[in-house]
């Protein structure tokens, strides 16, 4: 096969082939010839320019003969290998891929449009793939050994990133890369099928008469996406303060802070949590708190926040429905350094949070809300969920896509009061229900 062949063959690129011997080649060379400290100094943009160019001088000193487009793709794989992290670098590019799935060096897996594939790529062998990942996490301040086999980090453009390598891995360094998301909006999310026209006029109304919100869903169903968009619908004047274990969210409102937790360093001191986060914004006059996600001790405090005048509070927590998401939110706040009776816990949640918004993510890789629950139960009565919005599915079709439609009821009362109060409209479609027995409830566990 030629040289440009094997430099343009998806099945060559990286593999253990005389290709990859001439880029470990090229780059041994380069490295030869840079100044290190001086290339340290440079900024990122300048500094793959100026790698460039003296690549292109050894080559064209040293051979071998290249086309054009040979030679431009050679220096491309060279420099990636030295300055990013080689053959991950066109899929970081890749706008369309949204999480990137290394197993191994021999095994990599991307997402695209919500499926899963595996594509014919490779490292040369472990040991160039945990220089990868130590490229990774230096970048953080975090090291990565048998005596620390896992590792959350995030790049600079904001990727999230997990690392576990032997002996907790039997297949060799795992490297998985979650995309920062690009902000959408409510109406794009109408484009993609998530929701329609009437949940966006219901949760815009929802979101500026400042009720709580939790967003539910399992792992990978847009949890982030949604409250990212949601939080686009908080008046501009409002200070708000978003807490997040890693910063993904983008609002575009000019009184915003961004609050994002620390892990420990390489000596296990300077972890910052997002219960500490959480406690400390309280004191930062917010008008809105924004939590990325609450998985611990912290909801608690985020709770206790919901019902002592910071209305408006979004938050996201894993959950497969909207009962679930009530039951997580009171084991979790249980799992608080301060003792706390399931009993006072339940009348807590009753107090405090009022709206789950529900997210699924369906075979064919669609995400959509699937239900929007009003909390219409009081002090220690048991959870009553009032449906205001559901998503009902239809069987798979041949081609793997998943259809249905939405389907709304109507509001509770004290619902449809307190939007009447904030002079929010409240939308045709949802109606107001006069007593308890026409909504649709049930009690949650």
């Amino acid at each position: 096969m030629s040289l440009r062949a094997r430099i343009n063959s998806p099945e060559e690129h990286g593999s253990r082939g005389e290709d990859g011997h001439l880029v470990s080649s090229y780059r041994a060379k380069l490295l030869e010839e840079i100044d290190l400290a001086e290339m340290s100094a440079l900024a990122a943009a300048e500094r793959r320019a100026r790698l460039e160019r003296v690549l292109g001088h050894i080559i064209s000193r040293e051979g071998p003969v290249l086309s054009t487009v040979e030679r431009s793709q050679l220096i491309r794989r060279v420099v990636d290998e030295a300055l990013g992290l080689g053959i991950l670098e066109p899929l970081l590019e890749d706008a369309s891929i949204t999480e990137i799935m290394v197993n191994g060096p021999d095994a990599i897996f991307v997402e695209r449009g919500g499926r899963v594939e595996q594509l014919p790529l490779r490292f040369v062998s472990a040991d160039q793939l945990m220089q990868t990942i130590e490229r990774i996490v230096s970048t953080v301040n975090r090291r990565v050994d048998e005596s620390n086999p896992m590792v959350d980090a995030r790049l600079p453009s904001g990727e999230r990133v997990n690392v576990i390598i032997p002996p907790l891995s039997l297949t060799g360094p795992i490297l998985t890369i979650r995309r920062f998301p690009r902000s959408f909006t409510l109406q794009e999310l109408i484009g993609f099928g998530s929701l329609d026209e009437h949940m966006v006029f219901l949760l815009a109304g929802l979101v500026q008469a400042k009720f709580n919100i939790i967003v539910s869903g399992a792992t990978g169903t847009g949890k982030t996406t949604l409250l990212n968009a949601l939080s686009g619908l908080i008046p501009a004047h409002e200070r708000i303060i978003t807490i997040e274990d890693s910063a993904e969210l983008q609002l575009q409102q000019s009184h915003v802070v961004r609050l994002e937790s620390r892990p420990s360093n390489v000596e296990g001191k300077g972890q910052v949590t997002i219960r500490d986060l959480v406690r400390n914004s309280l004191r930062m006059r917010p008008d809105r708190i924004v939590v990325g996600e609450v998985r611990g001790g912290e909801s608690l405090d985020m709770l206790q926040a919901m019902s002592t005048g910071h209305d408006g509070s979004l938050a996201t927590v894993h959950a497969n429905s909207a009962e679930d998401a009530l039951t997580r939110l009171q084991t979790l706040a249980s799992m608080s350094d301060v003792e706390v009776p399931f009993v006072a816990l339940h009348d807590q949640i009753n107090s405090a949070v009022e709206v789950i918004v529900q997210l699924t993510r369906f075979a064919d890789g669609a995400r959509r809300i699937t239900e929007i629950a009003v909390l219409d139960s009081h002090g220690s009565e048991p959870y009553r969920l009032a449906t205001v919005a559901r998503f009902d599915a239809q069987p798979m079709t041949h081609d793997g896509r998943v259809y249905g439609s939405f389907q709304y009821f109507p509001l509770p009362r004290r619902t449809a009061d307190r939007l009447y109060m904030a002079s929010q409209p409240i939308p045709q479609a949802f109606g107001v229900a006069q007593h308890l027995d026409q909504l649709t409830t049930r009690e949650a566990r």
